[in-house]
């Protein structure tokens, strides 16, 4: 068995494949980050849940953004499967081609994320990850990661707009009933999730309309991360892919075998 790991700024999203064909995953709220030992306790609870064992975990991959807790993972995982995870890196045997400035610099979730996207599709591809923060990730039909955009999460923009109008409060970051809000909560509410919807749109409008012009095909939209139901409905031609980023890190971890 495979325990993949998505290290996240908001999330640690553990993922569980046999054979390559995805089991089960679990959140864990990233928060302060724990012993090995208290994440093995949580490791060991999500996997007897489902009526398996630790003893049967071969092998782990790690993607993170989260510099404090990666060597957490690296010997919580090693500790477990006997032998160091594979940290996911712009060298690695990827499927794909990292054409940016500072190759070293991109994500690991959206190498993961892109590697899972281009194996799954073969086009042209915009890939949003609702997260934290909101990415925009482009490849190309010949397989070549060329970059993208990163822009504040729903929740950022919500918390900035708390913290600097000394009036405003917290919301719901559902979908309002109505887009005109009647009263002050309606407003935010309104004001938040329909903007951050908006931006989506457009920047996929223009992302789009960017690739025609260098004779790329149509690309075909894939949304991932927390908030991607929540948008699905103003994209209604997107795939939504819930387990984009663990099924990358275990292509990755399939294409690194030696």
């Amino acid at each position: 068995m495979l325990i993949a790991a998505d290290i996240g700024n908001t999330n640690i999203v553990i993922g569980f494949f046999k054979d390559g064909n995805f089991l089960f995953s679990r959140r864990l709220h990233t928060g302060p980050p724990q012993s090995v030992d208290e994440y093995e306790m949580l490791l060991r609870g999500m996997l007897f849940a489902f009526n398996r064992d630790l003893d049967t975990a071969e092998s782990g991959v790690v993607a993170s953004v989260v510099p404090e807790l990666t060597g957490v993972f690296i010997e919580l995982l090693k500790r477990i499967t006997g032998q160091k995870p594979l940290i996911v890196d712009h060298a690695l045997k990827l499927g794909i081609r990292i054409e940016t400035d500072f190759p070293e610099k991109v994500g690991h979730n959206r190498i993961a994320n892109a590697v899972a996207a281009y194996h799954q599709h073969r086009t042209s591809l915009i890939v949003i990850d609702c997260g934290t923060a909101t990415t925009f990730d482009v490849i190309r039909s010949d397989g070549v990661f060329e970059g993208g955009l990163i822009c504040p999460g729903m929740l950022i923009s919500a918390e900035a707009l708390y913290s600097r109008a000394a009036q405003l409060f917290q919301v719901n970051l559902d979908k309002p009933e109505q887009l005109i809000g009647k009263n002050t909560t309606e407003s935010m509410q309104s004001g938040i999730f329909n903007g951050y919807c908006a931006m989506i749109e457009a920047l996929v409008v223009k992302i789009a309309e960017d690739l025609r012009k260098r004779n790329q095909p149509e690309p075909k939209v894939i949304i991932t991360g927390g908030h991607a139901t929540k948008i699905s409905e103003y994209l209604p031609d997107a795939a939504i892919e819930e387990n984009l980023t663990l099924t990358g890190l275990s292509l990755i971890h399939l294409l690194n075998q030696k």
